[in-house]
């Protein structure tokens, strides 16, 4: 039995699209024991998305950025988010605009990017994936000074950092961010071995 199988979509209702979507959806949903349920959840539909760290073997570093992020803040951060650069995919291949994320954030132009893995990072109640990609970078590549797009309201400060100083920074909790945490510890288990 598939999924679709289990599913009935009853009702869609949008909330809010103001600068993304929020929508309330009913639907019956089969249990494992064969019984029919009816749930009522909110899904918030942001679209997809793409993020990356770029790594330089020989400095052993990684580049990530630091910037104000509102929802951590309203949740009681009281400090900028250290992130791995990212950016939303708006109708372009992931390939495509994380190169493009790269130059805009961090001032980057990377040769090859290398896809490691997507996940879906809150499926309870967002239906947003993230595409997440490594680069091999070096002082060669900066293009320019990085720090977003200001008309986007991006204010980013370029970070470069240590391989080691990133992994003491999700250990102490200055990186709390999940994409970031699942980067830094891949390439230190895959990369900076």
């Amino acid at each position: 039995m598939s999924i679709s199988d289990r599913v009935r979509v009853k009702d869609v209702r949008m909330l809010s699209a103001e600068h993304y979507v929020l929508k309330s959806v009913t639907f019956d949903y089969r249990r494992s024991d064969g019984a029919w349920q009816t749930l009522n959840r909110e899904v918030f539909d942001r679209g997809n998305a793409a993020t990356l760290l770029p790594c330089n073997l020989a400095a052993r570093s990684v580049v990530l950025v630091r910037q104000f992020r509102l929802p951590p803040y309203i949740n009681g951060h009281d400090d900028l988010m250290i992130e791995a650069a990212a950016g939303m995919l708006d109708d372009e291949t992931p390939e495509n605009r994380i190169r493009a994320e790269a130059e805009e954030e961090i001032g980057y132009r990377l040769h090859h990017v290398e896809k490691i893995f997507e996940a879906f990072m809150s499926p309870g109640s967002v239906t947003e994936k993230l595409h997440f990609f490594v680069a091999e970078y070096d002082s060669s590549m900066r293009v320019g000074d990085g720090g977003g797009l200001a008309h986007e309201g991006e204010d980013i400060e370029v970070l470069e950092l240590s391989i080691d100083e990133a992994l003491a920074m999700i250990a102490d909790g200055r990186i709390v961010d999940a994409k970031t945490i699942m980067l830094v510890q891949y390439a230190a288990l895959n990369i900076f071995r």
